[in-house]
Order: C-alpha cells, then structure tokens, then sequence
C-alpha cells in the first residue's frame, strides 16, 4: 500500500513522516523529489502468535508513505511531483489545526477546513488540466475514427469536466467497472481515497477523539475521505521512548495508541482492507487483502501458484489458536476447519494453504 503525503506549508506534515518512517530531510534529492519511507503495520495478533511458536522470523505488513513538498500550483505544475503522486493507493492530507506564535501559517490564522478546501481545489483543479487536454486530442481523434470506445470516452471526461469545474472532487463518482476501467489509466488525484490527518497541538490530546469526531461530522459529506486525528509533538516524544514508557504516557493523555496505530487503521478503513495471518516454525506473517476477499484470493497474496492450485484452507481464529498454544487438538474440537475457494476470509483469521 502506497500512501502519499501532503498538506500545505508549516502544517507538521513532514515532521510526521519522519517520525512514522525515520527517514530524514538530508534523504530527499531534488526540490520535487518525494521521500520514500516504509513503516511496520503495528499488529500485537503477530506477537501474540510469535511467542506460541518462536520462528526466526516475524513479518509485519508495510505501508509505503511517499512525503511530497508542501502542495502547491507550482508543485502540481510539475511532472515529476504529479508523476509520483499518481502512482500513490491513497493520499493523506496533513491539516494543521495547532495554535503556534512561532510557526506561521501561509495564510495568518488557523483555519482547517479551508485549507482542506484549498488542497481539495488544487487537486480537481490539477485533474481538469488533465480532462481538457484529453479531450481536444479525442475530438482530433473521433473526427478520424469512428469508435464506440472513444466516444465513451469522451462522455465520461465531458461529465468529469463538470464536475470538476463545480470543484467536486471525483472520488466522489460512483462509476460503473467498465466506466472505471476507461478512466483508470489517468489516475486522477482528485479521485483517490483522501485521509484528512488532523494536527493537533499538545494542549488539545486529551480531546483527540472528540476533534476527530467533530471533523469526522463536518466532512461527512465528503465521500471516498476518512479522518484521523494525531498529535505531532506527543508523536515525537514517543520516539524516544521505551514501549513500556510509551504506553504510560499515552495512559497519561487518555490515549488508547500512538498515531501511527490510528492513521494505519483509518487507512485500512478507508481503503478497505484488512489482514489474515500464516503462522508456524518458520514465519509469522501478516498479510494484507481487500475485505470480503475469498480464501482462494487470499491463497493468491502469498503466492500465484496458492491461487491456481489451491484444494482447501485450514483456517482458525488467531485468539483460538493462541489459547491453544499451537494447532495440536484444534481439529479434534472443532477449531481448525476446512474451507473451500469461496470462503471469505476474516480480519484475524489464520490460514494454512492445501495446493497442488
């Protein structure tokens, strides 16, 4: 999963990657180069499982955060900046809502929702650029070919136009699969699952959820978008910090867990995702699949060759397993059971792959 990113200047945005990836400022080459980091899903279901079984290796799903420069008409002007967000699942928009007198806003006052409203607007209006100059070469194309395709095209792009042109972000346009199919390849920014990440200062942590909430509400209308809520400066103390140490800390703010956990499940929730688990003496691992995904799809993540031979899963919930201590008497009472191709697989289920 590919996540990028972005939000004006002075909001914490970088300083957030930072924390989430430990990839620094120094990395970044050139002035529109996104900065590539990768952080660890927390998941305590893959611990739990390592204890029971000790394998030399334990494998976490990953997000791949790309931090992009502060957005702007310039940035979004420049190839290499749109090129590389494109390529992104997701895009998370850092909004600043912390009061500080030492770091200014662009615009003087603190103001969240109409900096969401900015970058929402730079982004449809980036995808216009894009709408139009497609459909002058299709009309070029159309007046020599005759072409159902391309006359699809052009009625999907004529609608996309509109409503960007009204400022309506497209990820709001509910396509049919073969309309999707047709826009697919443009990769509009402003049709991409957006997650507001809300920054709030120090003295706001205890009320995170209720910030969050309040937002959650104020954008509600706003489809294909989820909130979160972090706290930079909390987030960077943290850091330096044991896991014990962190969790008293948190305690000490009523949080239930860092941000990295609350933007890791908001992008899930967003994205709609969730995680199955293989485990035994080799590996433990987490994998990472749409819900309502099938065993055989399932099968098909840790390998191709799962999904074209797969015969049966063995499938068990991972508390089952742990209460267990291994798999040994899970059949005999009912625990372990065999699943066919169309099973759909649950967040939390642990899988053990017959094939061919």
């Amino acid at each position: 999963m590919k996540t990028a990113i972005v939000g004006l200047p002075m909001t914490g945005k970088t300083s957030l990657f930072t924390i989430l990836t430990g990839v620094h400022e120094a990395t970044r080459v050139g002035s529109m180069e996104a900065r590539v980091g990768v952080t660890k899903v927390p998941d305590p279901r893959l611990d739990a499982l390592a204890r029971i079984f000790q394998p030399p290796k334990v494998t976490h799903a990953t997000i791949e955060f790309l931090d992009f420069p502060s957005i702007s008409k310039e940035a979004l002007a420049n190839p290499q900046y749109l090129a590389s967000m494109r390529v992104a699942d997701a895009i998370a928009h850092v909004v600043r809502v912390f009061q500080s007198d030492t770091v200014p806003h662009e615009k003087g006052d603190v103001d969240p929702i109409r900096d969401i409203q900015d970058v929402d607007a730079e982004l449809s209006l980036s995808d216009l650029v894009v709408v139009e100059k497609r459909l002058e070469r299709l009309e070029k194309e159309r007046k020599k070919i005759k072409s159902a395709e391309l006359d699809r095209e052009a009625e999907l792009l004529v609608e996309a136009k509109a409503r960007l042109e009204a400022n309506e972000p497209l990820r709001g346009w509910k396509l049919d699969p073969a309309g999707e199919k047709l826009l697919r390849g443009f990769q509009f920014l402003s049709q991409k699952p957006m997650l507001y990440v809300l920054n709030l200062g120090e003295e706001d942590a205890s009320k995170l959820n209720d910030v969050e909430e309040s937002f959650r509400r104020k954008l509600a209308s706003r489809a294909g978008a989820e909130v979160t809520a972090v706290c930079g400066k909390i987030e960077a103390e943290l850091a330096e910090l044991s896991p014990d140490e962190a969790a008293e800390y948190l305690a000490s703010y009523g949080l239930p867990g860092s941000g990295l956990d609350r933007l890791v499940h908001a992008s899930y929730r967003l994205l709609g995702l969730m995680s199955f688990l293989t485990a035994g003496e080799t590996e433990v691992r987490a994998w990472t699949v749409p819900i309502g995904s099938t065993a055989v799809k399932a099968a098909g993540a840790i390998h191709t060759d799962f999904e074209k031979k797969f015969i049966r899963a063995e499938v068990v919930h991972w508390e089952q397993l742990v209460s267990a201590g291994g798999y040994a008497g899970l059949r005999d009472k009912g625990q372990l059971r065999l699943e066919g191709k169309e099973y759909i697989v649950k967040d939390g289920d642990v899988l053990v792959i017959r094939h061919g």
